[in-house]
């Protein structure tokens, strides 16, 4: 706690301050200056008009009385002229004291004053105590997720904010943030960026480059993940010395191009842990569909283990019962050599030759189109501006200009034909609007969405969306897995791939006495002991002391998952 003495001298320490002061100053002494005339006049005509003797307080007495308006009566003018001038000090009183001076007093005195509390409220250092930290530089729309996650997974964390009445009200939400200038090297220092563990540069490309130069003149080993807006930018951010550049926007489009089915049915890498790979793949027109997952003898076969499966925009786990329909999605685990022979099996048999459409064509819609490009799919897109169209008329192999929602326009592009539509634009609600229409036109389209805000994923998935993806989700990942040094893993929103100790609760039990599945809705992919990872582990197997747990489930059934087997 600052002690008054301090908050006065930080407060009169800003040039702005100190000017606003001296305004204040002059305006007071016009006040003064105002008082001692009126006390003056007052003197010459109660004497030489009208007669009377009154001291020097006296006429200083009835020039506030009267300014004030508070007139009490006991001393008067009798004479014309000395009610006018009456009047006169009761009008200058009006405006200096009741109206001009509240202004100036709130304007250069009372606002400031409080300004300057707010910053004095916002905290400017972090506690040295806290190391091994992630600095994010912005509060912005991957933070909240980020916190959360790093919360999570208990590692501290620190948001720079240059706005101190945000600060402040960062802090009062319970948000671990540091006021202070953004590109300059005090505030870095005093965040401890020497015992960081990752610096995130999520602001503008400029704002970005220039935090990069600040943050490598006080230290040359801390990492930097920086986030790109535009691909021009990479280039630029690595020079500057950030040794993660993450083009999100770019990568978004590119994961929701991979969870097409078009062309020949092939595996889509969705991440890797350690030497394994986890991948979807389609089973429409292949002779999986209909089949049970043990009926499909994956695991006999080739050594993969179905782990997963989307169906309907949801991730489930993977019983031997359950029936992989056309529109299921399955998720593998194995190694790549397992992967190649399945893409080899899979390979004579296609899924849909007609061009898949893309709706949107901002960067998003531009990276998706250029991804399915190189794996030999035709694609179609639509773009609502002209200019837009006109920019970008050659990166799919046809444009069509016009709104989406044009039945018309849609089946011109081939809607009726397509094995799946790719909605990028930015706006989430004529997303949603677009997933209805497009599933009424063709119940057999694959769907797959951006969406901009978490909030909207169930409504989207509820409009017949097959899969959903997110800006924020996806560099909440990318973010996280720099903090953890992981590889990336964007299995779909809200689902995450996770590692755990077996808690004490569970300590003993064979994975099916466990009921993780039926209890708390993870699906354990693999378990890890002694360094030796087994995936798809049986029902049997033991789950001794020590023993690690890759599961596959939201953050809130990780948090049910501690709770329910933490055990005494």
């Amino acid at each position: 706690m600052k002690t008054l003495g301090t908050q006065l001298a930080l407060f009169l320490d800003e040039p702005q301050l100190r000017r606003n002061l001296g305004v204040l100053w002059k305006f007071i002494l016009l006040v003064v200056v105002v008082i001692v005339f009126c006390t003056v006049t007052f003197q010459i005509i109660m004497t030489r008009v009208e007669g009377q003797e009154h001291s020097w307080f006296a006429g200083f007495y009835w020039t506030m009385v009267t300014m004030s308006t508070l007139g009490f009566g006991d001393i008067v003018f009798e004479t014309d002229l000395g009610r006018a001038f009456s009047v006169l000090v009761l009008g200058s009183g009006v405006l200096l004291l009741l109206v001009v001076l509240p202004f100036v007093f709130i304007r250069y005195f009372y606002a400031p004053w409080l300004e300057a509390q707010v910053r004095l409220r916002a905290p400017r250092e972090l506690p040295a105590s806290v190391h091994d930290h992630v600095i994010l530089c912005d509060y912005d729309v991957l933070a909240p997720g980020v916190i959360e996650q790093l919360q999570l997974h208990r590692i501290p964390y620190v948001v720079l904010e240059a706005d101190a009445e945000r600060a402040t009200r960062l802090r009062g939400e319970g948000i671990q943030v540091v006021y202070g200038d953004i590109d300059a090297t005090r505030t870095f220092e005093r965040v401890g960026v020497h015992r960081a563990r990752l610096v995130v540069t999520n602001l503008t490309d400029v704002q970005n480059t220039n935090i990069i130069l600040t943050v490598r003149e006080l230290s040359a080993d801390v990492p930097i993940a920086a986030i790109a807006s535009s691909e021009d930018a990479v280039d630029l951010m690595e020079l500057a010395g950030a040794d993660h550049v993450l083009p999100l926007r770019t990568r978004l489009g590119e994961q929701l191009a991979n969870r097409i089915n078009a062309g020949h049915a092939q595996t889509h890498a969705i991440g890797h842990f350690r030497d394994l790979v986890l991948a979807e793949f389609p089973v429409l027109n292949t002779p999986l569909a209909g089949k049970t997952v043990r009926e499909t003898k994956l695991r006999e076969l080739l050594g993969l283990s179905i782990v997963g499966i989307w169906e309907k925009g949801a991730l489930g786990p993977a019983r031997p019962d359950d029936v992989l329909t056309e529109h299921a999605l399955p998720i593998v685990l194995g190694t790549a050599g397992q992967m190649k022979e399945l893409d080899e099996l899979l390979y004579i048999y296609d899924t849909n030759w007609n061009p898949v459409i893309v709706i949107g064509g901002g960067k998003v819609g531009r990276a998706a189109t250029r991804t399915l490009q190189r794996q030999g799919v035709t694609v179609h897109m639509i773009e609502r501006k002209e200019k837009l169209a006109q920019l970008w008329e050659k990166v799919p192999d046809r444009m069509f200009v016009g709104d989406a929602a044009n039945r018309e326009l849609l089946e011109e592009a081939g809607v009726h034909e397509a094995p799946a539509v790719l909605l990028t634009t930015n706006d989430d609600a004529m997303n949603v609007f677009l997933a209805v229409y497009c599933r009424r036109l063709n119940p057999d389209l694959r769907i797959v969405s951006r969406v901009t805000h978490d909030r909207n994923v169930s409504s989207i998935q509820r409009a017949g969306a097959d899969l959903v993806l997110s800006y924020a989700a996806l560099g909440m990942e990318a973010i996280l897995s720099l903090a953890r040094e992981r590889t990336l893993v964007l299995l779909g929103e809200g689902v995450e791939l996770f590692e755990e100790v077996v808690p004490l609760g569970l300590e003993g039990k064979t994975l099916a006495e466990s009921k993780i599945g039926a209890e708390v809705g993870m699906n354990v992919v693999a378990i890890e002991r002694d360094g030796e990872l087994t995936p798809a582990p049986m029902a049997d197997e033991i789950l001794e002391e020590g023993t690690h747990l890759y599961l596959i489930g939201s953050p809130d059934q990780l948090q049910e998952f501690k709770k329910k087997y933490r055990g005494p």
